[in-house]
């Protein structure tokens, strides 16, 4: 049930006076990275300035006021901006107010897929996007980006078509660049990323336009030539819902999806970092609402899309920030701005604009992460490849797609092969009282086997898409073992519940096992999958003395069966190695 109380502020009930000087401070600090930032920002998405301004207030005030990070900055993203940009594109607008409706429309379906995802608490969905393949699909995205802002560094029209289409289009038109707009360009990327480096604490975004607002006016840039960008409207804009079509609202529902799990995901990922580090906790409940609020509104004012940022997020905590009552304050700093600043932006070069993007994104070609899961898992490297190859030979939401359809695609890979443990005996140095272990033979190399007994522990989770897999594999153990196999002895340890596939492939291979006088024992059965096995009739299949308590109790039983004795012990723990230490077990 939503009530008033689930909203308030949850800051506000521990708020100590002495926080107030570091939030200003903090606040104050966000506020001279974020707009410049979410001017740039503006530009990635082919709306005017003042639209990423408008993203800044929303974002800052509604999180600030629903928002369970403390340190966490919602605003205007690069990798969102791109997304607005790739999608509304694609639709043709006629003109730019059409194209400035489409992005509203699009921003307040996002901002319903959010309000959607926190009633029906959809938050765990992010967790398929993997990492490989967001960093992958970033990077490409930062390409992407890149290769469009170029001429206006250079002075010359951009081209169309995918990112490798673009940068030949340019290469071949570098004969017409306009040296002024290189020029104040190339200086400005170069103080964007040396400043930081001398001045570290001072908003090198904000210094890069102020001297190049100046320099523009007073050296009358535009008449040399310069692009320019123009007048922008003083003030707020009032509250207006975009004139966009059925037709094409719905078009825009599958970006929207695609921006939800990706904002979402990396946004509550920097949050439960910064959470980490401070001993706090963030409601994933609660920030579904946070950015979904923020989104009604950032729409609503003809913004870009509000979500959690890295860099922004890292300046705060670093500032200072104690409450997210310093986003309260950047907001406060951001509505002076719109009121009585914006006049001042018209003579700011685009190519400085166009450095203040290429900067921007130049921090989010991350290639050393994808080597460093390289050098981990390749294959998960590869598929962080295959994204950026979708976005740079494809497009932006093709390369979403395909970013998603990976991950999707990976998780049902691995959960179809589980692992099948043949567990065997394990030394364990100790007196004649320690009892005897078991654990996967393929983990520890003095394991030793039963022989005609075969142990098997699933360290996964049957279910109808990897059922006939450990079949097949069950099957093949007891063909290939040598002596022939009498008895198996199933350790279900991960097992809680069994779906109708499940219990017709277990059905299926107790037959075949008994057609080939093969003894089946189960240990300890879950109280759910004990009760499954004897509604689908299993449990009968099996005498009741079948079901025991442990893999040492089982062997005991095939021994007794054959005439023989058991050694007595129990089954290692995935986790537990040979002297109760952690990491023996299979991954």
């Amino acid at each position: 049930m939503l009530t008033f109380r689930r909203f308030r502020p949850g800051w506000l009930d521990g708020y100590e006076r002495p926080w107030l000087r570091a939030d200003l401070v903090a606040g104050l600090t966000v506020w001279g990275l974020v707009v410049p930032e979410a001017i740039a920002y503006a530009g990635i998405a082919g709306l005017p300035p003042e639209a990423g301004l408008y993203t800044v207030l929303a974002g800052l005030v509604v999180y600030g006021l629903l928002g369970t990070s403390r340190q966490l900055v919602v605003s205007a993203t690069s990798a969102t901006a791109a997304l607005i940009g790739a999608t509304v594109v694609a639709l043709h607008p006629a003109d730019a107010a059409e194209y400035g409706a489409l992005a509203a429309a699009l921003v307040l379906a996002v901002a319903v897929l959010f309000g959607l995802a926190a009633v029906a608490r959809l938050g765990f969905v992010t967790q398929f996007l993997s990492r490989p393949v967001t960093e992958g699909f970033i990077i490409g995205l930062a390409l992407f980006v890149g290769v469009g802002q170029l001429p206006k560094l250079l002075g010359v029209e951009g081209g169309s078509g995918n990112v490798v289409e673009k940068l030949v289009h340019l290469l071949a038109r570098l004969g017409d660049s306009d040296p002024t707009t290189v020029a104040v360009g190339s200086v400005a990327l170069v103080a964007l990323f040396a400043l930081p480096a001398v001045l570290p604490r001072l908003p090198t975004g904000l210094i890069v336009i102020g001297v190049a607002i100046a320099a523009s006016a007073v050296g009358d840039l535009e008449r040399r030539g310069v692009e320019v960008v123009g007048d922008l409207p003083a003030g707020l804009s009032a509250p207006a819902l975009p004139d966009v079509g059925w037709s094409a609202l719905w078009t825009l529902v599958p970006a929207a999806a695609g921006i939800v799990l990706l904002a979402f995901s990396e946004g509550l990922a920097i949050a439960e970092d910064a959470a980490r580090r401070h001993g706090d906790e963030v409601d994933a409940g609660r920030e579904l609402w946070a950015y979904g609020g923020a989104n009604v509104v950032s729409g609503l004012l003809g913004g870009l899309v509000a979500a959690g940022g890295m860099s922004a997020t890292a300046v705060n905590d670093r500032a200072g920030a104690r409450s997210q009552a310093a986003l309260l304050v950047g907001a406060a700093a951001t509505v002076v701005t719109l009121v009585a600043l914006t006049p001042l932006f018209g003579p700011l070069p685009e190519a400085v604009l166009g450095a203040l993007i290429l900067h921007a994104v130049g921090h989010m070609l991350k290639v050393g992460r994808l080597r460093a899961v390289g050098a981990i898992h390749r294959s998960e490297m590869w598929l962080g490849v295959l994204a950026v190859a979708g976005v740079v030979l494809i497009d932006v939401l093709e390369g979403l797609v395909l970013a998603m359809a990976t991950s999707l695609i990976l998780h049902l890979y691995r959960s179809t092969r589980p692992h099948l443990a043949v567990l065997g005996r394990v030394p364990v140095d100790g007196g004649r009282s320690t009892p005897v272990r078991y654990g996967d033979v393929d983990r520890y190399d003095g394991a030793v086997t039963t022989p005609g007994v075969l142990v098997l522990r699933l360290d996964a989770p049957l279910y109808y898409a990897n059922a006939a897999t450990v079949r097949d594999r069950v099957r093949e153990l007891v063909r290939e073992a040598d002596p022939p196999v009498s008895a198996v002895v199933l350790d279900p340890e991960v097992q809680v519940d069994l779906d109708v596939t499940s219990l017709e492939m277990l059905d299926a291979l107790l037959d075949w096992l008994a057609a080939r006088d093969v003894e089946v024992l189960v240990v300890r059965p879950h109280a759910r999958t004990r009760e499954l096995l004897d509604r689908a009739g299993l449990t009968d299949r099996v005498a009741p003395a079948a079901v025991v308590d442990s893999v040492a109790e089982g062997l005991a039983r095939v021994a007794a069966l054959d005439g023989g004795e058991g050694d007595g012990g129990e089954a290692l723990d995935r986790g537990d190695a040979p002297d109760g230490g952690e990491g023996a077990g299979p991954s």
